[in-house]
């Protein structure tokens, strides 16, 4: 990308951080690339360049507008106090933008190396984080309290889930096999909406939060990739964390950190409330990566993300196993989801 690299390093001069030079960052399952930029600056020595690009329009459903850009959601967070990275500039034109540099190891890097104490510290940070940014009002020009958890968005997550999740199974849906789905999804956008609606993150799981190893406890973690937020039920995030496909936690400390955090969330939801709405997210966003993963190795033919397929699956099984037990509407949805085994199967 010789074009784009120049115009990074235009920006970088526009910005007076003189570059020295330029590495691309391993993509995930966005489109939008990063580059780690060299420069002889001491106040960044290094930094990040995101680099917007056409997005993929699988991505939303139809009709529903692009992501809204980086800015000026990330300028909140940074007023309200909030860990985000640093604007240093950037060239609007090109979609580039030049962002401190938070360092290489993710909370999912952070997680796979240390021991269980420093792993529940480290997530107890991470859910200290969600009150914060739930407690921030309705800002006039910043999109993503204009965004919501709504039916359009569950119904899309229902379509992957009958094309992609299901057909893990080694065949594809029926016909009413895909109403159940889609049914159940309509329950999940009923009680989507009855509940109080808080700013999100909207992709609050390990691959998007930072560890600064140097840094105080309390002040070891950045939040990035912000540009989704929207407004949804109270638990959203903390499905994002505590359900994140990239870090299986064990039962015992999901429910620890769901006791710690949910009476500091300004809603303060009660426990069986708080709980039913965690798992109902449960099913929409496990479904959700689940069908993304299989979607990408299908259309892209990307299988990094099959290796968290399995644990995927076992979220998904689990919650609609609790869910069934609490409304039997949830029964056949449950029946569906543990056809879908572990390891998909070769189509």
């Amino acid at each position: 990308m010789p074009g784009v690299e120049q115009r990074i390093f235009a920006a970088c001069r526009a910005a007076a951080l003189e570059p020295t030079g330029l590495s691309w960052i391993a993509a995930d399952l966005s489109l939008r690339r990063f580059a780690r930029v060299t420069t002889t600056s001491d106040e960044a020595p290094t930094l990040v360049a995101r680099v917007e690009v056409p997005e993929d329009p699988a991505g939303r459903p139809a009709g529903v507008p692009p992501e809204p850009p980086h800015e000026p959601i990330r300028a909140l967070y940074e007023a309200h106090g909030l860990p985000v990275p640093r604007r240093f500039g950037g060239d609007d034109d090109a979609g580039i933008e030049l962002l401190e540099d938070v360092g290489p190891l993710s909370l999912c890097d952070a997680a796979a190396a240390v021991d269980t104490e420093m792993r529940c510290a480290l997530h107890r940070e991470a859910c200290a984080l969600i009150p914060r940014i739930q407690r921030i009002p309705p800002t006039p020009g910043v999109a993503a309290f204009a965004r919501s958890l709504d039916a359009a968005l569950l119904a899309y997550k229902a379509d992957l889930v009958v094309r992609y999740g299901l057909a893990a199974r080694g065949r594809d849906a029926t016909p009413a096999e895909a109403t159940v789905v889609r049914d159940a999804f309509t329950l999940i956008a009923d009680a989507s909406r009855g509940a109080p609606q808080r700013l999100a993150h909207r992709d609050f799981q390990s691959g998007n939060l930072y560890v600064r190893p140097d840094a105080a406890p309390g002040a070891r973690l950045t939040m990035i990739d912000l540009q989704g937020a929207f407004l949804a039920p109270p638990e959203y995030d903390l499905v994002c964390l505590l359900h994140d496909s990239y870090i299986e936690l064990p039962e015992a400390e999901i429910a620890e950190h769901l006791e710690a955090t949910l009476p500091r969330l300004p809603d303060a939801p009660d426990t069986d409330t708080a709980a039913l709405r965690f798992d109902l997210l449960t099913l929409s966003r496990k479904g959700k990566d689940h069908a993304r993963f299989l979607y990408a190795a299908t259309e892209r033919g990307d299988d990094r993300f099959l290796a968290y397929a399995p644990a995927t699956v076992r979220m998904l099984h689990r919650a609609a196993r609790r869910v069934a037990g609490r409304d039997a509407r949830f029964a056949d949805l449950a029946d569906l989801l543990h056809e879908i085994p572990e390891t998909p199967c070769a189509r």
